[in-house]
């Protein structure tokens, strides 16, 4: 049975890939900066006999043929880039580059694909189809590299029916799977507001237009979008995140710059809201005398997991993993650009158990001491090679 000899390559090969989840790990690149580590991910694919082409600059697309090539395509998908994070974990493999780290598990990501294809491409005589491999660039900035991928035709030629992607999830323990049909993860669009006003002297606020104020009015102010005007039984989160004005005791300054993130998970709520931030932003500022740049910069949507498709790569797992080691995945306000993959084809974006409380290893993705429990490699790996040979939706 195929899964079987999936699971004991799975189990074989896991020692080489913790290696070389240790080699990304201490050479990590930020988003399409990846030179590095598309080499070596060419150089991997090379070696298995798996042929491929680079688009998006950095980013590999392989492809493995099966039996009846044709009768089917499936397409697995890992990205790439690290984070503008210093490394603070104490690690035979830690980052080597001060100020980037892979802090989000894209190296656990692009290992698992890795030995997921070593094993499709040993296994192909064995299983029916053609499965793509996407090593894609860009997740962590926008405009994200699933875009452009996408621009460059990586959905096409041979076109994929679906496709499945994994991302680690520190707060479920190793060993175990989660899966979620639906809605699972919001859009992410970023806010960048300048507000200017006549500064001058703080003891006489009457010849200013204190744009201070005008923003910190703007900040509470802005927070009504969503509590008036959002359902709220649909998840929506606009968080400003940056204040930026002024230098010293005594002087109301000509410019203060505010940042922020807005989550949806409703794609009309969403264009909504974005009228919506532009229209109190601009009134709210010029009633109280000031002038105003606003900058809605849309990013991801939102991660829909097709509902069929969710479902029987949760019965794969099931059957590879046992029942009992398949959870529910919860909804997130996070963002993921695997949500540009999703909106144009059916998709699953599902989660792999990285934490071991016994041992520590819980910190969460973004921080500094993120790490896994690296028996999660032979589960990643395993379980992306299953469904590569046997998805099949009827």
């Amino acid at each position: 049975m195929i899964q079987q000899k999936i699971k004991e390559l799975a189990r074989q090969y896991a020692a080489e890939f913790i290696a070389v989840r240790h080699h990304l790990h201490a050479h990590p690149e930020l988003s399409y900066q990846e030179f590095e580590t598309s080499k070596f991910v060419q150089e991997k694919l090379a070696a298995f006999g798996i042929p491929f082409e680079v688009k998006a600059t950095t980013g590999v697309i392989g492809l493995i043929k099966g039996r009846n090539p044709e009768s089917r395509v499936v397409a697995l998908r890992a990205d790439m880039d690290a984070l503008p994070i210093n490394e603070e974990n104490q690690v035979t493999y830690k980052s080597t580059k001060p100020g980037v780290m892979h802090a989000c598990g894209h190296d656990v990501h692009t290992t698992c694909l890795l030995g997921a294809a070593k094993i499709l491409a040993e296994t192909a005589t064995e299983w029916e189809g053609t499965v793509k491999l996407i090593f894609q660039p860009g997740e962590e900035k926008n405009p994200g590299g699933a875009s452009l991928l996408i621009k460059e035709g990586v959905l096409e030629n041979p076109a994929p029916s679906y496709i499945f992607g994994l991302h680690v999830n520190p707060q479920l323990e190793v060993g175990k799977l989660s899966f979620r049909g639906g809605k699972v993860m919001a859009s992410a669009d970023e806010i960048y507001i300048t507000i200017k006003g006549k500064g001058g002297h703080a003891a006489a606020p009457h010849l200013t237009t204190d744009t201070i104020l005008i923003a910190s009015q703007l900040v509470v102010s802005l927070q009504q979008i969503i509590s008036r005007n959002n359902n709220p039984l649909s998840p929506s989160v606009l968080s400003i995140t940056s204040f930026q004005g002024g230098y010293t005791t005594n002087v109301i300054p000509t410019e203060v710059k505010l940042m922020g993130t807005f989550r949806a998970m409703d794609e009309e709520w969403r264009k909504k809201a974005h009228g919506l931030i532009y229209k109190q932003t601009k009134e709210l500022v010029e009633a109280m005398g000031g002038e105003v740049d606003v900058l809605v910069d849309v990013g991801y949507p939102t991660v829909y997991n097709n509902e069929a498709l969710n479902a029987h790569a949760r019965k794969i797992g099931e059957a590879f993993m046992g029942a009992e080691n398949v959870e529910e995945t919860e909804v997130r306000m996070g963002a993921e650009d695997f949500g540009y993959y999703s909106q144009l084809i059916p998709g699953c974006f599902f989660r792999l158990g990285t934490a071991n409380k016994a041992k520590g290893i819980t910190a969460g993705v973004h921080t500094p001491k993120f790490d896994i429990d690296e028996a999660a490699i032979e589960t990643g790996i395993g379980m992306m090679a299953a469904l590569g040979a046997t998805a099949r939706l009827i």
